[in-house]
């Protein structure tokens, strides 16, 4: 099966840059969005063979992600709260940054990470973010393995970014962010691309600002992550930074499941 994510950075903006063309070109099963930046009606955008399913955040033009599936799933859910019956789990709940397929033999989810944002603002919150969703994943393996993938916000070591000297307490690559990625793989679950290439560095987001992807001056921050025992069942993962159109641009796994 191929799976593909993609943070288009709003998709109506990128619908109007070839979006459609790159979709049915990569022909996946699985097409996961993250920050759509829209609300229910604003695009019609299907694709014949695909379900699609939409979680949309309650402020305009913010976040959001979306799957399309040409394999119907057991059920559908967004955001983390009605698997964890904690109440604190409802400030999670507002920027539709969730959801989860599941299939007879794996769950699937896409997830966009909070951003810590400028001066850190809310690197609080991402904690207490990274922490539920540790939970929540777990707690699904528990019944059957995870396959997710998604903008996670992070750069994991320093081969992740063009300059990790620089960057060493900015948003995406703080001690802290850093420290929980390290916490969830360690937790049984394995960081796809670089499991297959330790050495490679490839980058699927860069800056709008200075020409830095003209330069190449990239972070990789989306991600395909598995449950420690589906790794074997892993033929490839791919960055794709030949494909234009947001400020990331696509990754893909192949899972023979």
């Amino acid at each position: 099966m191929k799976f593909v994510s993609w943070n288009v950075n709003g998709l109506r903006a990128c619908a109007g840059k070839g979006f459609a063309d790159r979709f049915m070109e990569m022909d996946a099963d699985f097409f996961c969005l993250q920050e759509t930046k829209m609300q229910a009606g604003q695009l019609d955008m299907e694709f014949l063979g695909y379900e699609s399913y939409w979680n949309y955040a309650e402020k305009k033009g913010y976040s959001g992600t979306a799957i399309y599936t040409k394999h119907h799933p057991v059920s559908v859910n967004y955001g983390m709260k009605w698997l964890l019956e904690d109440e604190s789990i409802s400030e999670h709940e507002h920027e539709g940054r969730v959801i989860t397929l599941e299939y007879e033999d794996f769950y699937f989810i896409t997830v966009y990470v909070p951003n810590a944002q400028d001066g850190l603002k809310r690197l609080d919150y991402r904690m207490r973010w990274e922490d539920t969703f540790l939970t929540y994943i777990k707690t699904l393996d528990k019944k059957k393995p995870v396959v997710f993938c998604g903008d996670l916000n992070v750069a994991h070591e320093e081969i992740d970014l063009k300059n990790p000297k620089t960057n060493r307490k900015n948003p995406g690559f703080t001690d802290e962010e850093r420290g929980k990625f390290s916490t969830l793989l360690e937790a049984g679950f394995k960081d796809t691309f670089r499991t297959l290439h330790p050495e490679e560095q490839t980058f699927s987001w860069w800056s709008y600002r200075f020409h830095a992807r003209e330069k190449n001056i990239g972070w990789r921050i989306d991600y395909f992550v598995v449950s420690d025992r589906l790794m074997p069942k892993v033929a490839e993962a791919k960055i794709h930074t030949d494909i234009m159109g947001s400020d990331h641009c696509p990754v893909e796994l192949i899972l023979s499941i």
